[in-house]
């Protein structure tokens, strides 16, 4: 159990505090993966930002990702589970769109039309408050790859067990401090689990050093 997400961020940050002395940059999945975020990349020494991404998933079953895009019209298809659902073209671009315009909305309101931190070349550590399916940290990390991270390194405070493989598959290291069976909420592991608004977001990360 934590506290609150800042505790959360301090005892993740001495998991990661190895990568202090690499390229690092921490990104937040918003909104609640952010504060964590923040605490880890103050400790690290390290920029701080957020990776906007969206899911492409089915209208009738949307947690089966059919790939997912990011900033900068990133986009990662899974071709093979495009073809096997008959989900046309037409269908899967008209889902695109809609996310891809969230997608920018999201990043310009985060981050006050800053643009993003390069990610070229660099250790990119992936935050969240806690992983339930795992598929948007998934899908964010195939967005990093796509951005030219050099390395992919997921951390969380707690992760359900079963939806770590699915992650494992696409990063280069998954640091997390609790991997309950069963986890039915993320809330459930925090005394205070306040929703984290898009102010607090936007108060996060004005220090975040330029690129």
């Amino acid at each position: 159990m934590f506290a609150d997400r800042e505790e959360a961020g301090r005892r993740l940050a001495d998991a990661v505090r190895w990568l202090r002395d690499e390229d690092v940059i921490v990104l937040g999945l918003p909104r609640g993966g952010v504060p964590v975020a923040a605490v880890v990349a103050r400790h690290l020494d390290a920029p701080l930002d957020v990776i906007v991404v969206r899911k492409l998933g089915l209208p009738y079953q949307p947690e089966l990702g059919l790939g997912a895009v990011g900033e900068g019209g990133v986009r990662v298809i899974n071709e093979a589970l495009l073809q096997a659902t008959g989900f046309s073209a037409e269908d899967l671009a008209e889902v695109e769109e809609r996310e891809c315009a969230e997608v920018e909305e999201r990043a310009i309101r985060f981050r006050g039309g800053r643009p993003p931190i390069s990610l070229s070349g660099r250790t990119v550590i992936l935050i969240d408050d806690g992983i339930a399916t795992g598929s948007t940290m998934r899908a964010a990390c195939l967005v990093a790859r796509e951005h030219s991270a050099a390395r992919v390194v997921v951390a969380a405070p707690v992760a359900a067990k079963s939806s770590l493989s699915k992650i494992e598959e696409v990063a280069d290291e998954v640091i997390c401090l609790h991997t309950p069976r069963l986890l039915n909420s993320v809330g459930e592991w925090y005394r205070d689990f306040s929703q984290t608004s898009v102010a607090e977001v936007v108060r996060l990360l004005p220090g975040r050093t330029p690129t």
